[in-house]
């Protein structure tokens, strides 16, 4: 019998509908149907469920390196600049995206906020935005409710970028006069979230800091997935970087950190962002202990998103080659780790699908030989949205593209 430590035997006697994972990433889930895995029978003596969890690579774990260095980490008190750990990340994190220093605060949506606030000092101010950019859509207008900084949008494109033209009309750049906002500042997004995990390219970035340039605005990447476009790229971070003044990158994602975010730019910026920092609560005390998980994230976590990449663009292609009236899905836009499909059938929705796809069917035993449940999310646009990560493996992957078969030749057989 599968023995569990303690702790998680607890959890699974308070909380019995929930899975419970071992190191395969099998689980025990009562009242479901799913695999008989040899040798492998679930806690309570019922069947095993593998869980493929591509909601987000927010829901990463920390490894056993990453746990210990956090365990073994040297700290102090970071507000009085004494934590050795978290000052060795921040010095690392700098040099690797060529800025002259870097701050480590505890989450995206801060970094961006507080890059706003110090680019935006008046308020008045205003910061222009993609419309369907994280800072637009998921960020609860932090800039105008905490920082008093106006946004206006310009439309974003399918890759990720928006139309130059468009933008420059958009700058306030006769802000003397009393009726406008004073642009300050341009914020872009790489990878881009919403429309799929695009990578802005190296000339879209190129032409965008000569306009910021032109008017003497700052540029502000969000760069919450920038590894993964550097990886896409082929190129270090610092090249994409060069075309911005600062950036914010997240640790929590696809480079496994269980928390934190970096942001860098030049000294001044990061001497007004500590007090914006301390102001909107994010001051933190001996937080080497996970400053220790960002500096794994930084030195060891970048390389394997690749891995990432590859998986992805394994499940599209099976969504295309599927051959399926109900999904439209375009191979040569999956560039990094999140794939966006959509849904071409009014009788399966997104919602359905992904409901479909997280259950555990009573047929699927006996067709896939096992029970497979795969978390996904409904999208903008009659989509679904996944995200590949490190939690996910090629095996992962394969039986993700089994379940997706099953479910949608089920559907396809109950329609006609």
């Amino acid at each position: 019998m599968l023995r569990l430590p303690p702790y998680r035997l607890l959890l699974r006697l308070l909380t019995p509908s929930l899975p419970v994972r071992d190191s395969a990433g099998w689980s025990s889930v009562r009242g479901y149907y799913n695999t008989r895995k040899p040798n492998l029978p679930g806690l309570d003596g019922g069947p095993r469920v593998r869980v493929v969890d591509l909601r987000s690579d927010t829901v990463t774990k920390p490894g056993a390196a990453m746990r210990r260095a956090m365990a073994e980490a040297v700290v102090g008190d970071d507000i009085m600049k004494e934590d050795p750990t978290v000052n060795a990340l921040e010095k690392y994190a700098a040099d690797l995206f060529g800025m002259e220093a870097a701050l480590f605060v505890p989450t995206g949506t801060m970094g961006n906020l507080i890059a706003v606030m110090v680019h935006c000092r008046e308020r008045g101010d205003e910061v222009i935005v993609g419309d369907l950019s994280h800072l637009h859509i998921y960020e609860q207008g932090g800039s105008a409710q905490l920082a008093g900084v106006h946004s206006t949008t310009v439309t974003t494109l399918s890759d990720g970028t928006f139309d130059l033209e468009q933008l420059e009309l958009k700058i306030r750049h006769g802000y003397p006069d009393p009726h406008y906002p004073r642009t300050r500042l341009i914020c872009v997004e790489n990878t881009h979230n919403i429309q799929g995990g695009r990578v802005l390219p190296l000339s879209f970035l190129q032409e965008v800091r000569a306009v910021a340039d032109r008017y003497s605005l700052s540029v502000h990447m969000d760069g919450a997935r920038l590894m993964n476009a550097a990886v896409a790229l082929k190129v270090p971070p610092s090249t994409i970087l060069q075309h911005t003044h600062t950036v914010s990158v997240c640790l929590s994602k696809g480079l496994g950190a269980p928390i934190g975010t970096i942001l860098a730019g030049p000294q001044d910026f990061i001497t007004h962002a500590v007090r914006c920092r301390k102001a909107l609560g994010g001051g933190m005390r001996q937080a080497g202990v996970i400053a220790a998980a960002g500096e794994i994230a930084l030195k060891d976590m970048i390389g394997r998103l690749e891995e990432d990449h590859r998986n992805t663009k394994t499940f599209a292609k099976a969504l295309a080659d599927y051959g399926s009236s109900l999904f439209d899905v375009d191979t040569a836009s999956v560039e990094t780790n999140i794939l966006r499909f959509r849904m071409q059938d009014a009788s399966l929705t997104p919602a359905e699908f992904c409901a479909r796809m997280s259950r555990i069917d009573k047929d699927e035993e006996a067709e896939l030989g096992h029970g497979v449940r795969v978390l996904m999310y409904p999208h903008f646009g009659n989509s679904v949205r996944a995200v590949w990560h490190l939690d996910i493996s090629t095996e992962d992957t394969q039986l993700a593209i089994k379940k997706m078969k099953f479910v949608a030749s089920k559907h396809l057989k109950e329609k006609s």
